[in-house]
């Protein structure tokens, strides 16, 4: 089983991976870790950590979806977690690989955002790991990536999350739809 998480920077991907880690006993998969593993080894490898999530999100694409092919071939449980990890990219799956995996994908209302901008999504954006670039950027450009990610996440008809009031109180649903369709998974995979 694959377990994709997905959504825009400080939604809580990372923590949310390292929760199902430890819940599910499952490995996970930063895709930042990745990014910055081939950006290092070569820094001509087509894209640089600065260059828009779109951009870096198809050159990652083809290397995520083999990780992903060759897990559900072995029988092997991994969770990905990453921005990169475009709504678009789970049309590539069909049956067989599609019926082992498990999609999420994170965001915020805008009166969230408004609300929370500072007091808990800045405040948090480094909960699990430490961020060694700028990540700064205004109420309205935070508001405006999320808007585009909603509809991009609507065009393709992917599991979206929004928290719209209280973070601790709506991701708990996320938590609880992990579980259902994990268990459906299993259930379906006997």
């Amino acid at each position: 089983m694959i377990i994709l998480i997905s959504g825009n920077s400080c939604t809580g991907k990372t923590y949310m991976a390292q929760q199902l880690l430890e819940k599910y006993h499952m490995p996970y998969l930063s895709i930042d870790h990745l990014k910055m593993g081939l950006y290092r080894a070569d820094m001509n490898c087509g894209f640089t950590p600065m260059d828009s999530t779109e951009h870096i999100g198809e050159h990652l694409w083809p290397i995520l979806k083999g990780i992903i092919m060759t897990n559900i071939e072995n029988k092997q449980n991994l969770i990905i977690e990453g921005c990169y990890i475009l709504p678009h990219h789970l049309q590539d799956f069909k049956p067989p690989y599609s019926q082992h995996i498990m999609s999420v994908f994170l965001g915020f209302s805008t009166t969230y955002i408004r609300q929370n901008f500072q007091s808990n999504i800045v405040r948090h954006r480094n909960a699990i790991e430490a961020r060694m670039y700028p990540e700064e950027g205004t109420v309205a450009e935070y508001i405006h990536e999320h808007d585009v990610f909603r509809e991009k996440c609507a065009a393709s008809d992917v599991p979206y999350f929004e928290i719209r009031e209280n973070y601790e109180e709506e991701i708990a649903n996320v938590y609880a739809y992990i579980d259902r369709e994990k268990k459906k998974l299993e259930y379906e995979q006997r």
